[in-house]
């Protein structure tokens, strides 16, 4: 097989060419995945109402909605290994509209949390987007191009949250009952996701050399899974660093609209757009992330990219306790805005670390590491449910947690002993293979 024909430069306004094609459809497919997935958090404050929700089964259904994630994106990782991104992508999305569609046939607790639980599988939509941007560029690009498709794609739980409640009023203001209007405006983003999902089989290539079954192309199985890595300390430390910000940020995308609602006594469409202002910071702040450790990591070598880390983790922690305890709308603006910021760069940081500690196996510590992130948002989804603690109680506990694993990360040393600050630097390019999954 031919060398594949990656770019060296990422030409954001550009259509020309299959890797700019493919780099602008992969994220978009991810933003609208990211409506479909998001879509029923900004329209629950009514559908709590109309299904006489308690606060734990609210709980039960932002567990459920992070919960399949972290096992389909594991499936998906290897359907496109053996499919191709591609087909993958198109399949999920076909196979992911269903659910989005029928959710509106849900009139009790458990058809509702069971359309919910089958609707998070295309959060698995992310792999592909990080795989296929991957097949696209040079290694030097691979980690900016991995950046810049992640925040994008993500940037979709923020314009979801700002949409959603305004597709759903305009249904009222044409004589439907609220009943109605939440199920009929879920048929938007599964009409996206099938119109994607034709762009993708249409406008993409698995590789820049053509489609797998076209090439012939197939993965290097010259090397075996190591699984001894699961005995490397420094995985599981950045699997909890992820778990708290990457878990923290989806965890606020299924209850920010409901704690606007319930504290500051915001209408749904209110509180629908201050969710999406947190969901916006994505437009850059995770790619900010991602730089700046690149460029600590180039004077200051491994120990310098785990302090940023701790440094932007433990920021995060204190704008989510500020968050949590603001007395005004106002405050809880500003403490949102302080904590998506270091929380979304958290989320490049983290992965500005992953592919130096281990450099034979950085697809299974990126695994572990990204699952890291759904099983966060699985487990804060806990506290949300408890009918002993408040939202703003949750807000606060998370918040301390957050800063404890800072501060694991700050004694945590990334670079093993022996190993010069310039190998780990040499190998930069490997980065670009998993940066931001």
């Amino acid at each position: 097989m031919n060398k594949l024909k990656q770019l060296d430069k990422l030409k954001i306004f550009s259509l020309k060419g299959v890797q700019m094609r493919t780099f602008h459809i992969t994220w978009l497919m991810f933003f609208v995945c990211f409506f479909g997935w998001f879509g029923l958090a900004p329209l629950m404050p009514t559908i709590r109402a109309e299904l006489h929700l308690t606060k734990g089964q609210v709980g039960n259904i932002i567990i459920a909605s992070v919960t399949a994630t972290i096992i389909a994106r594991l499936i998906i990782g290897k359907l496109c290994d053996t499919w191709g991104p591609r087909k993958t992508a198109v399949r999920l999305l076909l196979v992911g509209s269903l659910p989005v569609f029928f959710v509106g046939l849900a009139h009790s607790y458990t058809t509702f949390l069971l359309f919910r639980l089958a609707i998070g599988v295309i959060g698995a939509s992310f792999v592909i987007t990080q795989f296929h941007t991957s097949m696209m560029f040079a290694p030097k690009i691979k980690g900016t191009a991995n950046a810049v498709t992640g925040g994008w794609g993500n940037l979709g739980g923020g314009v979801t949250n700002m949409v959603m409640p305004l597709i759903f009023a305009a249904i009222v203001g044409f004589g439907y009952t609220k009943a109605e209007a939440w199920r009929y405006a879920m048929i938007v983003p599964g009409t996206m996701m099938l119109i994607m999902a034709w762009l993708y089989y249409k406008y993409t290539k698995d590789t820049p050399n053509g489609n797998y079954d076209e090439i012939g192309y197939k993965k290097s199985k010259s090397s075996k899974t190591d699984y001894s890595v699961l005995a490397d300390w420094r995985i599981w430390a950045l699997t909890m660093a992820y778990a708290m910000c990457f878990g923290m940020e989806i965890t606020f995308d299924n209850v920010a609209s409901l704690h606007f609602v319930d504290s500051f006594h915001l209408s749904q469409s209110s509180a629908g757009f201050w969710a999406g202002v947190f969901g916006f910071m994505n437009l850059f702040a995770r790619a900010l992330g991602g730089i700046v450790s690149d460029k600590v990591g180039a004077k200051f070598g491994m120990r310098g990219k785990g302090l940023l880390l701790a440094g932007v983790l433990l920021l995060e922690g204190a704008g989510l306790i500020l968050f949590a305890q603001a007395g005004s709308l106002a405050m809880a603006i500003i403490s949102m805005l302080t904590f998506a910021l270091f929380l979304k760069m958290s989320n490049g940081a983290t992965y500005g670390i992953v592919p130096f500690v281990n450099t034979k196996n950085v697809g299974l510590v990126s695994g572990i590491v990204g699952a890291g992130g759904n099983l966060g948002g699985m487990l804060f989804g806990f506290l949300f449910k408890s009918s002993t603690i408040t939202y703003v109680q949750a807000f606060s506990y998370i918040g301390y947690t957050v800063i404890a694993v800072a501060v694991i990360i700050m004694i945590t040393r990334f670079a093993k002993s022996g190993t010069t600050e310039e190998s780990l630097q040499a190998k930069g390019a490997v980065s670009g293979e998993v940066a931001m999954r």
